[in-house]
């Protein structure tokens, strides 16, 4: 395990000497420069970067799960099937409605899945806030048995 955590150090290393290669390029480029270009190299960058989170996030912890607990594995695999139905469906209602006040309208997948993110977090939103009341309610009941 000693080995892992120096790869994810040097690792960690080069990720922050790109990110500031491309931080000092961007600035003394300019980033209006080139149609924004020193933008965009820092978008993909970024996007790079989320995507390596991601990748060691859900890699790192399915790996460990299925040592630790194989059942574990099957019911967060299960949850995530869950989460990608509800993302889905929320999806197809979804209505991409045109955007008021915009005299150019973006495109209709991207009205779409605009709404769709909207109502995503709409619903994590009251989801949030009917586990804390639900949670206070079912804590004061126990506290008082």
């Amino acid at each position: 395990m000693k080995n892992y955590s120096k790869i994810f150090k040097w690792l960690l290393v080069i990720m922050i000497v790109i990110s500031v290669a491309l931080l000092v390029w961007g600035s003394s480029v300019g980033f209006e420069a080139n149609n924004g270009q020193a933008v965009d190299v820092m978008f993909y960058w970024t996007y790079v970067m989320i995507g390596i989170a991601a990748v060691a996030v859900i890699g790192l912890g399915a790996v460990m799960g299925f040592k630790n607990n194989p059942k574990g594995l099957v019911k967060t695999l299960i949850g995530l099937a869950a989460i990608a139905v509800v993302c889905f469906v929320v999806y197809l209602i979804s209505p991409g409605k045109p955007a008021m006040g915009m005299l150019e309208q973006p495109t209709q997948s991207t009205l779409r899945l605009t709404d769709t993110i909207l109502n995503l977090t709409y619903i994590a939103g009251a989801i949030a806030i009917a586990s804390i009341v639900v949670g206070e309610v079912v804590m004061s009941i126990r506290s008082k048995k």
